[in-house]
């Protein structure tokens, strides 16, 4: 039984594996309490060597849509006139053990991870610090842009790091509230008081889907495509194809991160007919060898927080506080 089968579908097997697998949960929530209580009560002290850092988070496992929202906070926030360094885990590559300035240019996707891959072809001239150690990460951040905003797309659970300015992302899930294993959560949902702004909420966030060509411009609706992704909620992408009028022959799902990189990948998709990827996967497939005359189109999915300029004087206030406090004395 797949994760979202069992945290989210209300038949019969699923309901009772949620049943039985419940006690775990409590003591997931438990133990996630007491490691919170360690920095709160002091015994442990989170580090900061790097100022102001802000986080886009979320509470459940999978996707939930925060590198969209990271992407379009460092559009908001250099309007605002702010330097920003994304910090970027690195799921899955061999960059993820630590933490490293990435180099300027494309990057390899194998290497330094999808994400960081699409942020970097979003913003070429974006800094990026990708690996999972975040306080190192920071501090690469102090020595290498002592001046600029440091985001870290994704980063709630990571306790060691103090963060100046977090937000987070917490759609209504009303079918199942529970921690892993048997629900989504990380850790318990009455945790979303420890974010400075929860979305949605006094805010929200305005999805797009949009087909592009893989340069960047606007593609035409296809009649008939293939689907071929490997994100956390496959579905969803499936939905909002259909959304666009399109009729999805073959479905191709992945593991969330998978590298797409098997041999006879492409060999079960019909090659008459476009085959429809995310921008999180196109940054993996671009570089394969064996491409041929396929079309390729992407399903461009941004993602923006609305009132945008209630949003900006918000944030603005924000920064401007923290600034102010990181003074000398």
């Amino acid at each position: 039984m797949h994760a979202s089968e069992l945290w989210e579908d209300p038949g019969v097997g699923p309901t009772l594996a949620r049943l039985a697998l419940s006690p775990l949960s409590l003591i997931y929530a438990i133990g996630w309490e007491a490691y919170l209580g360690v920095y709160r009560l002091g015994i442990k002290k989170a580090a900061h060597p790097h100022s102001p850092i802000v986080c886009v988070g979320n509470l459940v496992s999978g996707g939930s849509g925060k590198t969209p929202i990271t992407l379009h906070l460092v559009q908001v926030l250099r309007e605002l006139g702010n330097e920003v360094v994304v910090s970027s885990s690195g799921y899955g590559s061999p960059k993820s053990d630590a933490a490293s300035v990435a180099p300027d240019g494309d990057l390899d996707a194998r290497t330094w991870g999808d994400e960081a891959a699409l942020f970097r072809h979003t913003y070429p001239d974006l800094p990026l610090i990708v690996g999972r150690r975040r306080v190192l990460a920071a501090q690469l951040a102090g020595e290498s842009f002592p001046g600029a905003v440091l985001m870290l797309d994704d980063g709630f659970q990571h306790l060691p790091l103090k963060k100046d300015l977090t937000i987070l992302l917490d759609p209504e899930r009303p079918l199942n509230r529970m921690c892993l294993p048997a629900g989504p959560y990380r850790e318990p949902r009455w945790n979303r008081k420890r974010a400075d702004l929860v979305l949605p909420g006094n805010f929200q966030v305005v999805e797009s889907t949009q087909l592009t060509l893989p340069n960047g411009t606007p593609a035409p609706t296809p009649e008939t495509t293939n689907l071929l992704c490997a994100v956390g909620k496959p579905q969803n992408v499936a939905s909002a194809l259909e959304g666009h009028g399109v009729l999805i022959q073959t479905k191709l799902f992945m593991p969330d991160h998978d590298p797409l990189a098997g041999g006879t990948l492409l060999g079960t998709l019909p090659s008459e007919i476009p085959t429809v990827v995310t921008a999180k996967d196109w940054v993996k497939l671009r570089n394969r060898t064996d491409l041929g005359g396929r079309q390729f189109l992407i399903l461009d999915h941004k993602a923006r927080i609305e009132p945008r300029d209630m949003f900006k004087d918000w944030l603005q206030r924000h920064l401007h506080v923290i600034q102010e406090a990181n003074l000398p004395r």
